[in-house]
């Protein structure tokens, strides 16, 4: 079997949804949860130690799918010409048993209604047969998407199928190579001592009438689990609100 895939750049992706906004508005997706694309936002750590992360991931189209074993109207299945996993509404019942197999989230429904139906990322096969990319990847301005034969894409990129956070590539074997974020690094030298101190005394512009902002520096490096409302990787939503929580950029 042909297998086509994505590559995906962490260390370029700036979180904009462009890649979700033009899957919607493409495949005339109404708004809500059901995202064929979704991109991720959430942060790590604490000052000075702080990192943002981004993660846009669509359906990897597995070369081993949990969701097509696992769906019993055989309504998931994996056609040949490109390897992309698809669904076929016409069986599907919305019995979501493909939706708790895939290991990525990647089922979506338009909403938490029982006997909704599936749906998710096509591989914008409509667009492959006019010998076009998907259109999430070239709705990327940080080009940090790009698609191909997979083997064309672990021979320009490697191997890697796996990220911090996400399930194991072990799993499903997602035709998808990543490159990870840079490693963070001070672009200018400072003393992150001396700026807890200054912005502990205000600046050392303390008087009679003000107080330290903060009383030991652990109020701000040390910060309380759950201070910050997106800290982790959510990628199986309880529901459409979650979905919509953990990818809108609200911030």
């Amino acid at each position: 079997m042909v297998q086509y895939g994505f590559y995906f750049d962490q260390s370029r992706c700036i979180g904009c949804n462009a890649c979700t906004v033009a899957c919607k508005q493409w495949h005339h997706l109404p708004p809500g949860p059901e995202k064929w694309m979704r991109v991720y936002q959430w942060e790590r750590g604490a000052f000075p130690d702080l990192r943002l992360h981004f993660l846009a991931i669509p359906c990897y189209h597995c070369e081993k799918p949990a969701c097509v074993r696992a769906c019993p109207n055989q309504a998931v299945y994996k056609e040949e010409r490109y390897g992309a996993v698809l669904i076929d509404r016409d069986r599907c019942r919305g019995t979501r048993k493909c939706w708790k197999a895939c290991p990525y989230g990647s089922i979506l429904y338009p909403s938490d209604q029982a006997g909704e139906k599936a749906s998710k990322c096509t591989m914008c096969i409509d667009r492959l047969e006019q010998g076009q990319k998907p259109i999430c990847v070239l709705s990327c301005s940080m080009r940090a998407l790009e698609f191909g034969l997979f083997a064309d894409l672990q021979a320009g990129f490697g191997d890697l199928r796996d990220l911090e956070e996400l399930p194991s590539g072990r799993i499903t074997r997602p035709s998808v190579v990543f490159k990870p974020p840079d490693p963070k690094r001070p672009i200018l030298p400072w003393n992150s001592d001396e700026a807890l101190r200054l912005w502990k005394t205000r600046g050392g512009l303390l008087t009679q009438n003000t107080r330290d902002l903060f009383e030991s520096v652990e109020d701000v490096t040390d910060v309380p689990r759950k201070t910050i409302g997106r800290d982790r990787l959510v990628l199986k939503a309880k529901n459409g609100e979650e979905i919509m929580y953990y990818t809108t950029d609200n911030d």
